[in-house]
């Protein structure tokens, strides 16, 4: 196939690339554009199913990065507390008291599991946070546990735990579609690593919960997943089941994925708390692939010290991906904080940040720590963006030049169809300097948190949600109180950036807010004991949404 290609076509390309070249130059370049065409039509040819890896891989690693530990540990805090008598009470209580009770007898899995599958049957209508329910599935599970414990056998401490499946880890014989119309009838031949780390650690699959399509927001082939504090809205995305089932109690924990935003931001909108580790810590095998340079796997959970024992448990090398990095986890619960040093940086906090921000901040530095106002590098953070763009359109190519991208529900301007359209404009060139600006943002934020063990700062305001996601740091996000405000709309690429969505309508609503905490690579330990002190400090995350009193 030979292209007419026109000195008005080349013109008009320049247009989209921000860019001009001379008459002369334009006439050298028509008579050998072909060659490059033919080019990418032979690759396009080649079918590329979306479990094939890019070549260049992601390490957040600089030069002389050393690991800060040698072996795993995990040291859990005590739990001395009675079973309560309601199921409510149970189904809502935090990962360290199930795992307690059902280590010491006082209840089963099977219980438990009948607890979390009752709930979804009466809550999952109202909020569409499970797109498959495998409830024999999870009775046989729990029952294979219960069988254990009464042979003396604990596999530790997500032992007979039910738990929610982000809807794009395989799971052999279940589907897994991917939150989209196109994968609605995928049924795997095989489990992911995640889904099958979670198994051997005992926990108990309840179903899979819902993605936003293709992980981002909060619509899906089979509905709109909500916010249990507001009905109205959505529960954000992409793990957009994972954060509203744990925050209804439809689960004990859920597992997500981040690429930008995907467990933090609908844990900021449902109140649950959300672990982003480092990237390359879990294994991603058997997961769809957005971003190969960007996907992280993370819990999201009710307090800070559950996502600890989920961490433990999913953490680990895997030759099946090539962006893992085999990373010992330490984790003491009884650490104090005494000596460590938080970090912010002012502008942060400054428009934009909310009243629930800055309280956040003041109970932090009531901690005891050493806090520092920081800076850092004036650079296009934003401009990685295009990064996320191109290789997601990359990842899902075929949906756009099929036209497959027609049968997805969402198809407004910032929605993915259009999005992976756009993308095809992005200029190689541009995408290969964009790899070495992340080179630098890189080295910015090292440079920042050079002798910080912390980092607290808002969701959105400040250049931490894209820096810290694109430099691989681990991020935790924690409920820091509430604020009375109206429905709001979903997050949005339409700009060429990501956008919250804005709060319209007269009546408003109680819903929570919360505040995150970014740490050094590898060494989530430190984050996750601020955490937990500023968790008590602020004191919400006993509330629950009120839909459900």
């Amino acid at each position: 196939m030979t292209h007419d290609i026109t000195i008005s076509d080349i013109a008009a390309a320049e247009k989209l690339m921000g860019i001009e070249y001379t008459a002369e130059e334009r006439g050298q370049m028509i008579g050998n554009l072909e060659g490059q065409l033919l080019s990418a039509q032979a690759r396009r040819a080649v079918n590329l199913e979306n479990s094939v890896p890019m070549a260049c891989r992601f390490d957040p690693r600089l030069a002389g990065f050393a690991m800060p530990h040698g072996a795993d540990a995990l040291v859990r805090s005590q739990v001395t507390d009675a079973l309560p008598a309601s199921d409510d009470d149970i189904a809502f209580a935090p990962l360290t008291h199930l795992s307690h009770w059902i280590a010491t007898g006082m209840i089963t899995s099977r219980r438990l599991t009948e607890i979390y599958l009752a709930r979804i049957e009466m809550l999952n209508p109202k909020l569409e946070c499970y797109a498959t329910v495998t409830p024999d599935l999870a009775l046989a599970e729990a029952d294979a546990m219960d069988s254990l414990s009464k042979a003396g056998v604990n596999l530790g401490s997500l032992h007979g735990i039910p738990y929610g499946l982000k809807d794009l880890f395989d799971t052999k014989g279940i589907v897994t579609g991917w939150g989209a119309e196109p994968f609605r009838d995928n049924i795997p031949q095989s489990d992911a690593a995640v889904t099958t780390k979670m198994r051997a650690a005992g926990a108990v699959l309840l179903g899979k919960t819902t993605l936003g399509a293709l992980a981002y927001n909060d619509i899906w082939y089979g509905g709109w997943t909500r916010n249990p504090w507001n009905l109205n809205e959505g529960s954000s995305g992409s793990s957009a089941g994972s954060a509203s089932a744990t925050a209804a109690a439809l689960c004990a924990f859920s597992i997500g994925t981040e690429t930008l935003g995907s467990i933090t931001s609908p844990s900021q909108r449902c109140g649950t708390t959300g672990l982003r580790p480092t990237f390359g810590r879990v294994s991603r095998a058997g997961a769809m692939a957005l971003c190969w340079s960007l996907d992280k796997v993370g819990p999201i959970c009710r307090t800070v010290e559950d996502t600890a024992l989920v961490l433990a448990a999913l953490n680990g090398g895997d030759a099946a991906d090539r962006g893992s990095i085999d990373a010992p986890f330490v984790f003491d619960a009884t650490k104090g904080i005494d000596g460590m040093v938080l970090g912010y940086l002012p502008e942060a906090f400054e428009e934009g940040a909310t009243d629930v921000d800055r309280a956040a901040l003041e109970a932090a530095k009531g901690l005891g720590l050493e806090v520092r106002a920081l800076s850092i590098e004036d650079l296009p953070y934003g401009a990685l963006m295009n990064v996320v763009y191109a290789e997601a359109a990359a990842a899902f190519e075929d949906l756009t030049i099929s036209g497959t991208d027609d049968t997805m529900k969402w198809q407004d301007e910032g929605a993915w169809p259009n999005t992976m359209r756009k993308a095809r404009f992005l200029s190689a060139v541009d995408h290969v300097n964009l790899d070495r600006l992340r080179f630098r943002v890189m080295q910015a934020v090292a440079m920042m948190m050079q002798g910080c063990d912390v980092l607290i700062g808002p969701f959105m305001t400040g250049p931490m949600l894209v820096a810290s996601n694109f430099t691989g740091h681990p991020c935790l996000h924690i409920r820091a109180g509430f604020e009375q405000i109206a429905t709001r709309s979903a997050a949005s690429l339409g700009a060429g950036k990501l956008t919250t969505g804005d709060a319209t309508g007269d009546d408003t609503f109680r819903v929570p807010q919360g505040i995150s905490l970014w740490g050094q690579l590898f060494d989530e330990g430190p984050l996750l004991n601020v955490g937990m002190a500023l968790e008590k400090a602020l004191n919400v995350v006993s509330e629950r949404p009120g839909f459900l009193k």
